[in-house]
């Protein structure tokens, strides 16, 4: 089709000159001085259509790119996924720099192969057989970004694995969508549930404590609990153990021991890596930290504004929680600012309330485009200083901790 183009084009600029000679010869009027009509030589018309067709050639080579990474871009794994990964990268080297930019499709774009992340080499899958008896599955939603998965991640599943040297640890992602793109770019298998659950059988493992790195008890953590449903037959005992924030709780004024630690270690965290001695030199110094989560339609929703409580009975007055998703309504972006501003701080430092420093932390939150977190808090012109801290939940060793005793609880059930 695109060589159909080419030929009009150069059809049309054929007939224009021919138009253009036939027109000189018969103006009996014209002048001559006239402008003389531009000549189109062989060898210009030969470049022209050389340098179309190569433009069109590389367009098309980076459309095919753009459509193998589309097709990984699911949520469902099949019998092809292995191959479509393999297919994608090896297509993708395969172009030349100048037409990796050129790659776009519905989920495409240069980055999904091109932005550095991080070494992926330093980490562990966590895929191995020879599980044996005692199994702890450490299941993640999962990110692309590689130092935030070792930082993070890893870092959660060693400090379980340290606590408990007599079970084998292993991963699994909920995220297909990202298991695909670190397979497909760094070569890395991560199990999904299932495919790890099919592990843990296989390898006649009969006790499997499930700890979650899930935030709170929303439709990730319900997907999983669902899939596990399938299996409690396969084993002679199976505990899931509680997420992060431990449970929900009625309304936003119900919060527990979980929610108060997970506050003030972040906090605290927060704080330290700002320069300042504690939170109440921040506040004088006119400093606001926000905590940017996910956010959910779920009803766990209201773990975010019961976070805010918390923040509020804690009498961290300089701490604001908000939400990518603007559920709980409160946490919407534009409110939060709204509520900044109206407390009269004028510097606002930004992390995400999120296990893993990803997507969300480096483009929603921290990102250059006028929708990010940090743009927004900009151009509200309320404000003298917007700084982000791209850290996630998983790289502080107290947040590990409670995963740790989350995991102790459940294998003593």
């Amino acid at each position: 089709m695109k060589k159909k183009v080419v030929v009009m084009l150069l059809a049309t600029m054929v007939g224009a000159v021919a138009l253009t000679a036939c027109g000189k010869k018969n103006d009996e009027t014209q002048t001559s001085d006239a402008t003389p009509a531009p000549v189109v030589t062989e060898t210009s018309v030969s470049e022209t259509e050389e340098s179309l067709v190569e433009e069109s050639d590389d367009q098309a080579a980076a459309d095919h790119v753009a459509d193998l990474i589309d097709a990984i871009y699911v949520q469902e794994r099949t019998d092809k996924t292995d191959d479509q990964c393999k297919e994608a990268k090896e297509a993708w080297d395969a172009l030349t720099d100048a037409q990796k930019e050129l790659v776009e499709g519905e989920y495409a774009d240069p980055d999904y192969f091109g932005r550095d992340t991080g070494d992926a080499s330093k980490d562990d899958p966590r895929n191995q057989d020879d599980i044996g008896e005692n199994e702890i599955l450490v299941v993640s939603f999962g990110t692309s970004f590689n130092d935030s998965r070792v930082a993070d991640i890893k870092g959660i599943e060693d400090a379980i694995a340290k606590a408990n040297p007599d079970w084998s640890v292993r991963r699994a992602f909920t995220a297909q969508i990202i298991i695909n793109h670190v397979q497909a770019r760094d070569g890395e298998a991560i199990d999904n549930v299932e495919q790890a659950l099919d592990r843990a059988v296989a390898n006649g493992v009969k006790n499997l404590v499930v700890q979650p790195t899930h935030l709170m008890h929303g439709a990730e953590y319900d997907e999983l609990v669902g899939v596990l449903d399938n299996y409690t037959d396969k084993f002679e005992s199976v505990v899931v153990a509680e997420p992060l924030l431990g449970e929900v709780g009625s309304d936003a004024t119900k919060i527990n021991d979980d929610k108060k630690a997970v506050a003030e270690i972040v906090t605290a965290e927060a704080v330290k890596i700002a320069g300042y001695d504690d939170l109440d030199a921040a506040a004088d110094d006119g400093v606001a930290f926000v905590f940017m989560g996910h956010g959910t339609s779920h009803t766990a929703k209201v773990s975010y504004s019961q976070m805010q409580t918390q923040m509020n009975e804690l009498g961290y007055d300089n701490v604001f929680i908000g939400t990518v998703e603007g559920e709980p309504e409160e946490t919407e972006c534009s409110n939060v600012i709204d509520a900044v501003a109206a407390a009269g701080y004028k510097k606002v430092v930004i992390r995400p309330l999120m296990v893993v420093a990803g997507d969300h932390a480096n483009n929603d939150m921290a990102g250059d485009e006028e929708d990010s977190w940090k743009s927004m808090f900009t151009a509200s012109g309320n404000f003298d200083s917007v700084d982000c801290q791209i850290n996630g939940l998983g790289g502080i060793e107290d947040i590990e901790a409670i995963y740790v005793q989350h995991t102790a609880d459940a294998i003593n059930k």
